[in-house]
């Protein structure tokens, strides 16, 4: 029996037998040898918690109080999790029960705990200091190898774990910024939608009247006239607010004077019809006749502007949800494939809009024409570029600028992200892209982005680097082209 000093005063007084006995029906490690059980008996110790005992704490190091963090644990019985809050509220990561192994574990760099280790319900473990593993090392082989894999098992799941939380982070990010892109032209094709509906009635009542009164051929050639000077586009932006407002009063008291109906004044206002034009009309028709003729010319021709107006706020609603279908690659199979890195940055761009418009940032885009593609996970590739475009608009202040650049470099594909913002500061230019480091504020951001960021380049067989100075911050991103592209 270990005798390692119990702080938390949970020991259970049992003997090395019983304790070996109980290892041998352990789902991870009973078809070790009996001489390596023997050992593990004979120096770890059982000890017995209640539901709601915390093992750890979050950040709490090895040796305060014999913690989570200061040796492996033999769960024999029980439950047991660990919670992490990575600014998005707490919530269970992982959780071991009777069979598996937690703690620190053999050739583990675990220092901290990453979240609060909570029992969920009365637990018996094994436990074994982390003094005690070199000699395991050496006496145990076939444990430590066992131990080895848990290790590794892990560590892979809190990578998807991260990875999963950093999304889930960014898809949150995303959906309040396309909501309000979305929510733009939505709104446009509801309102002209609804005023098209009100103004085909109109047109189809004034239609009716033109209809039922016969008009001579010279009275149709004027109606047409006004009608085809309605239809043509006005100058956009040739007009100010004050001239605009002159031309529908000008338009308003023309109708007043004519005994027309002056609601339609602002319909009229609105196309490239001229007082010259409605003179001549009002020459050829009067009284109801030619207030049925203002009104159907004046419905008709808004009728085509809503229509086409509702053509244009849908269109930019198609091209968000091409450039989100784009930056997700939701319709691409999870394998390596080319990629066109260009198409990448401006799907990602067009999901950031919303922010470039709050910072009223200047962001230039510079990609090298015939720039090769790239092979790998256009998922992956641009929540890349998407952490990176984010941090850069975060870094500056209203008005800032950000520049991404794309080119090819030697045997790569060079993408870098540079912004104005204040830099980075030296002293923790190394650490940036560690696990759970943040400069951000309590709950604005979890530490990572940036560990994400270098996790995802790995992977898709890239490198990242940083440069940074007072007034400019590059990342610069190089990943291989495709095969067919290098050739």
């Amino acid at each position: 029996m270990s005798d390692h000093p119990d702080d938390l005063g949970n020991r259970l007084d049992v003997p090395p037998a019983e304790i070996l006995r109980r290892l041998k029906e352990h789902r991870t490690l009973g078809s070790a040898p009996d001489a390596e059980l023997a050992w593990v008996a004979a120096h770890g110790i059982l000890r017995r918690f209640e539901a709601g005992q915390l093992f750890a704490a979050a950040g709490q190091t090895s040796g305060q109080s014999h913690a989570a963090t200061d040796g492996l644990h033999v769960v024999l019985s029980g439950r047991f999790a660990i919670y992490v809050d990575r600014g998005e509220g707490r919530h269970k990561v992982l959780e071991w029960g009777a069979g598996d192994v937690s703690g620190l574990l053999p050739y583990s760099r675990m220092k901290s705990s990453p979240g609060d280790v909570v029992f969920e319900e009365r637990t018996e473990v094994v436990t074994l200091f982390r003094d005690h593993f070199p000699e395991m090392i050496r006496e145990c082989p076939e444990v430590t190898g066992a131990l080895v894999h848990v290790m590794l098992d892990r560590a892979r799941h809190f990578t998807s774990s991260d990875l999963h939380d950093e999304k889930m982070k960014s898809l949150g990010r995303l959906a309040a910024g396309l909501a309000h892109e979305l929510n733009n032209p939505a709104s446009a094709v509801i309102r002209a939608a609804k005023s098209l509906a009100e103004g085909l009635v109109e047109a189809d009542t004034a239609s009716r009247a033109l209809g039922a009164a016969g008009l001579t051929p010279r009275q149709r050639e004027a109606v047409e006239t006004v009608r085809d000077a309605c239809l043509a586009r006005r100058k956009s932006g040739a007009h100010s607010p004050v001239e605009e407002a002159d031309r529908a009063d000008a338009i308003a008291t023309w109708l007043a004077d004519h005994g027309a109906d002056v609601a339609v004044a602002g319909p009229l206002a609105e196309t490239a019809v001229t007082i010259a034009a409605l003179d001549e009309l009002a020459a050829s028709l009067q009284g109801g006749l030619l207030n049925a003729a203002l009104r159907w010319v004046a419905y008709g021709c808004a009728a085509r502007s809503l229509a086409r107006e509702i053509e244009s706020a849908s269109t930019r609603i198609h091209e968000i949800v091409k450039a989100v279908k784009g930056f997700t690659q939701m319709d691409r199979e999870t394998v390596a494939q080319p990629l066109d890195v260009g198409q990448g940055l401006s799907d990602t761009l067009t999901v950031l809009r919303n922010k470039v418009k709050k910072k009223s940032a200047t962001v230039e885009v510079a990609v090298e024409t015939s720039l090769p593609a790239v092979e790998g996970y256009g998922g992956e590739l641009n929540q890349v570029w998407l952490n990176l475009l984010d941090n850069a608009l975060d870094a500056i202040g209203a008005g800032g600028r950000v520049e991404v650049s794309a080119k090819r470099e030697g045997g790569a594909v060079a993408v870098r992200i540079a912004d104005d913002g204040p830099g980075i500061p030296a002293a923790i230019r190394e650490r940036i892209f560690d696990p759970f480091f943040t400069t951000k504020p309590v709950g604005e951001g979890t530490g990572l982005g940036l560990d994400i960021v270098r996790r995802l380049v790995k992977q898709n067989k890239g490198t990242i680097e940083v440069e940074s100075r007072p007034g400019r911050t590059v990342f610069t991103v190089r990943v291989p082209p495709a095969q067919a592209a290098a050739r």
